[in-house]
């Protein structure tokens, strides 16, 4: 009669193991690039690192920006355009990058007071129901004589 007790009990650690929370998503690498130009969108970029279940990236919030929209790039008739997209999905333990040339995020009116920090907080609102609080480091913009985007194209986002 022991003998099943014993056995039960070296089990169960094991079989509560796999009831457990599965692994959530989460988000580093987060920086903005500051528009050289305050009537122009300064660009987001991150990465979102897919849990154990599937999701989808349904928007980003700021109290640091009047406006916050995520875009991509797309080659359309042999020239690469934005558009503006409302969900990203994020499958199970994949990595989703918005980069530059890529996805990314487009934000009008960054105000002084991130910009002074150095950093801003960004709410990533989660298909799941989840959001993700991350700071972005703002990095201010080239040197004079470096490219300066076109807002209408918003090249080089």
């Amino acid at each position: 009669m022991r003998a099943p007790l014993i056995l039960f009990a070296l089990a169960a650690p094991m079989l509560l193991s796999a009831c457990g929370d599965p692994a959530p998503s989460y988000i580093d690498q987060a920086w903005v690039r500051l528009s050289p130009n305050k009537d122009t969108p300064s660009a987001g970029y991150f990465v979102i690192h897919g849990g154990d279940a599937g999701t989808q990236l349904r928007g980003v919030l700021t109290d640091y920006a009047l406006k916050v929209e995520m875009h991509e790039s797309i080659d359309k008739d042999g020239m690469m355009t934005m558009q503006a997209v409302d969900r990203v999905d994020v499958p199970p333990k994949a990595k989703v990058a918005f980069a530059p040339g890529g996805k990314h995020l487009m934000l009008w009116g960054v105000n002084d007071t991130a910009i002074s920090r150095g950093k801003m907080q960004l709410t990533f609102l989660m298909g799941n129901g989840d959001r993700l609080l991350v700071d972005a480091v703002i990095r201010k913009p080239e040197a004079a004589g470096a490219a300066v985007a076109k807002p209408e194209g918003h090249e080089g986002h």
